[in-house]
């Protein structure tokens, strides 16, 4: 594994290769045309544009990324988070090509993938899950018979979705009826698979994930929790570990819970395993994501290993780096944010030419960007323009240095979230760390409120 071709782009695809550097290993980019000038495409030893800005015309072009691979002598892919990395038929493809897969086998990714049929193995492993249907509601009337069974507010889902896309809450029949079909529409056209189900919705709850990491000879250890509570549109923009307010008893419960998942399906590589937790400390599983997380950094400032290096080794068929999970420690605080450009009141994605970007430099403070002055936001993807990730011994500390850092925080050409977290890091919801998945939601309001007044 000499050299590692990475099917991904902006701040993920830079941040594997920096891994990969210190490693000696050589880096391939495949990119678009609009992705030309990025940083990602400059750091890579090689790169090659695989065709035109929109993901269905170039990053999504499976068989042209494994083409590239096999032409310049890659040994690997690395498929980053989103676009093809859990896409099972790539993964089988990179495998049946003779390339190494950076991420757990495809068949884990199919069965996980599958939000229904990764319920019912997860309650055969006896790892708690969400009361909900148990197979996919084929037609609004069955839709209606099972949410009365199950009683509302619910959640509408495609058994294919994720990254917040395709579902929504229903709070009462009228809604369900309303958003049944475009639920179904919507994730056909975004996952090729209309199957839709139903969970309950569990009030204020929060909602938090463990890192898992498995490998060829069976070892499966978890490093810690990331509360993901803070969201805007079903999607995360804050994330932290260790979880505030979880109680020491309730986090080794869902640690072991978590290794339970990953041994049920005999997982390998980087997972992680997404819980929501009610307001009396009882967790149900909600589903598995098979690749490595847009909020793993969060995992290696507390615990101080390299998930990207992990990544490589147990690809190449080596066991865990840290194999004994007594030997695996969490240190201080991290909190990631995700800045992204849109609009701070709307999250209007903020298209545009980045003219200026600033900040104070800060030991503490580690910022992954994919864009540098200069670079443009296309409307071809999500908008994040970089994450910030800051670690120190306390939350509190933590805190601290986020409003100093988001206080010498400037950004020129596109709009972008940053006075978001300049107000919200300062607010007492979010100071006391007794939050759940309401709270971003619920503070605009009341601010808005009070702007009105």
């Amino acid at each position: 594994m000499n050299k590692i071709l990475i099917a991904n782009r902006g701040e993920i695809a830079l941040r594997i290769m920096k891994t990969c550097k210190r490693l000696g290993i050589q880096t391939v980019a495949v990119h678009s045309e609009a992705d030309e000038h990025l940083p990602f495409v400059k750091y890579a030893d090689e790169a090659y544009v695989i065709g035109p800005g929109p993901v269905l015309q170039s990053y999504l072009k499976a068989d042209d990324i494994i083409a590239v691979a096999l032409k310049v002598g890659a040994g690997a892919i690395h498929p980053g988070y989103g676009l093809l990395s859990e896409n099972a038929t790539f993964a089988r493809k990179v495998r049946d090509a003779g390339l190494k897969f950076i991420g757990p086998d495809a068949e884990t990714i199919e069965l996980m993938g599958d939000k229904i049929a990764s319920r019912m193995k997860m309650k055969e492993a006896q790892v708690p899950v969400v009361p909900g249907t148990d197979e996919g509601v084929a037609s609004l009337e069955e839709a209606i018979e099972a949410a009365a069974i199950l009683g509302y507010p619910i959640m509408l889902k495609a058994s294919a979705g994720g990254g917040g896309i395709g579902m929504i809450r229903c709070e009462n029949e009228q809604a369900l009826s309303q958003h049944f079909q475009s639920v179904k529409s919507r994730a056909k056209a975004y996952f090729g698979d209309d199957v839709v189900f139903l969970e309950k919705f569990v009030e204020n709850a929060r909602h938090i994930e463990v890192q898992i990491f498995g490998d060829d000879k069976g070892n499966i250890v978890h490093l810690f929790e990331r509360n993901c509570s803070v969201q805007r549109r079903n999607q995360k923009v804050i994330e932290e570990s260790p979880s505030p307010t979880l109680e020491k008893e309730v986090a080794q419960r869902l640690y072991k819970a978590a290794v339970a998942a990953g041994k049920a399906v005999d997982y390998r590589n980087a997972g992680t395993v997404e819980f929501i937790l009610s307001e009396n400390d009882d967790f149900y599983f909600l589903e598995m994501n098979t690749r490595l997380q847009v909020e793993h950094p969060v995992t290696e400032e507390v615990t101080g290993y390299d998930l990207v290096e992990w990544q490589i080794e147990v690809a190449k068929g080596n066991e865990l780096p840290v194999k004994d999970q007594q030997q695996i420690k969490s240190s201080g605080h991290a909190i990631e944010f995700r800045i992204y450009a849109e609009d701070p009141v709307t999250f209007m994605p903020s298209p545009g030419t980045i003219r200026s970007m600033k900040w104070n430099e800060n030991v503490d403070v580690r910022v992954d960007s994919g864009y540098e002055e200069g670079g443009n936001v296309t409307p071809f993807y999500d908008p994040m323009i970089a994450k910030v990730i800051i670690h120190g011994n306390g939350r509190q500390e933590v805190i601290s240095k986020a409003d100093e850092f988001f206080n010498s925080f400037s950004i020129e050409g596109v709009k972008s979230n940053i006075p978001l977290f300049q107000k919200f890091i300062g607010s007492k919801e979010f100071e006391n760390g007794n939050y759940n998945t309401n709270v971003l939601a619920e503070w605009l309001k009341t601010e808005k409120e009070e702007v009105e007044k």
